[in-house]
């Protein structure tokens, strides 16, 4: 009789050395719930995998075993499976946001009791995300990170140097954003536009994000000037940014981002290239399985 099995997709970086212990934890519980894993390195051994009709059948779930870089490659190359996170990175934004710790057998578990919830992605560049995506100071640091880390695993010091670097190099350029092709033309010097609340090092900066209501919160911050920028900073810190006349609130579907020269973009920590770009909501658009405790 056919077994259910799950698909663990494993990060070769951030599933290595301690971390490692992890993911043989969630094999040894999966195999005491009766689900039978299968672990795969090369993504074109899981595709291959996953893709078999018969298989596909049994298969109860996939497992994202890294951080959220790992978690959006997943949905990107395999949208229409039910996906489960065992968060092995840095920052784990997606993990945290869901309520899924960083134990192997809990996530076993959270997989064995199935209980599945559709979340919106955002759309940009012919991908899928799920946190948020943003023009202007932070996709710069981004960048510069990308650019320096020569493919080795990011941590949080990683930041230091390219955050002070751009603090003195990067010159803020105009913004200009437009909703849902409505006339008016919002401008700002960053944006930031999220289908999570999520943000690094738990800054809230935009926190109406939902990820379940079918649009995209936005805030477009007016930072002329490195000491704007330092001082747009300390007010997210203190979450007094919200009640602030220089930044933004935006809500839609779909929102537009153009500037009279180009601009680095970045995706969930990740660069997305250059302005121009169109943004969009997909509602309800990727399944996680998650504690019952989310909603």
């Amino acid at each position: 009789m056919p077994q259910p099995w799950v698909a663990i997709q494993r990060n070769p970086s951030s599933g290595s050395g301690k971390r490692a212990g992890l993911v043989i934890d969630l094999i040894r519980a999966l195999k005491a719930s009766g689900i039978q894993p299968r672990l795969y390195s090369r993504r074109e051994e899981f595709d291959a995998a996953v893709s078999e009709p018969a298989r596909r059948e049994q298969l109860v779930a996939a497992v994202a075993a890294g951080g959220d870089g790992t978690v959006l490659d997943l949905i990107n190359r395999h949208p229409g499976l039910p996906i489960c996170i065992l968060p092995l990175g840095t920052e784990n934004l997606l993990a945290k946001a869901f309520g899924i710790p960083r134990c192997g057998k809990t996530v076993a578990n959270i997989i064995a009791e199935g209980h599945r919830q559709r979340i919106d992605s955002g759309w940009i560049n012919g991908r899928r995300f799920l946190i948020m995506a943003s023009a202007g100071f932070d996709a710069e640091v981004v960048q510069r990170v990308h650019a320096a880390r020569g493919g080795g695993h990011v941590r949080h010091w990683t930041y230091v140097r390219p955050i002070l670097n751009a603090l003195f190099q990067y010159k803020p350029q105009k913004l200009r954003v437009t909703v849902d092709d409505q006339p008016t033309v919002h401008e700002g010097e960053l944006v930031v536009v999220a289908n999570l609340k999520s943000y690094a090092l738990n800054l809230g900066l935009v926190p109406t994000a939902s990820g379940t209501d079918g649009i995209l919160d936005a805030r477009l911050f007016r930072t002329r000037s490195l000491w704007e920028l330092l001082v747009q900073f300390a007010r997210i810190l203190s979450g007094r940014h919200e009640r602030c006349p220089s930044v933004i609130p935006l809500h839609g579907k779909t929102m537009r981002i153009e500037s009279d020269a180009p601009v680095p973009i970045q995706v969930d920590g990740d660069p997305a290239g250059m302005t121009p770009v169109e943004i969009r909501v997909e509602p309800l658009a990727v399944e996680f399985i998650l504690p019952r405790s989310v909603r």
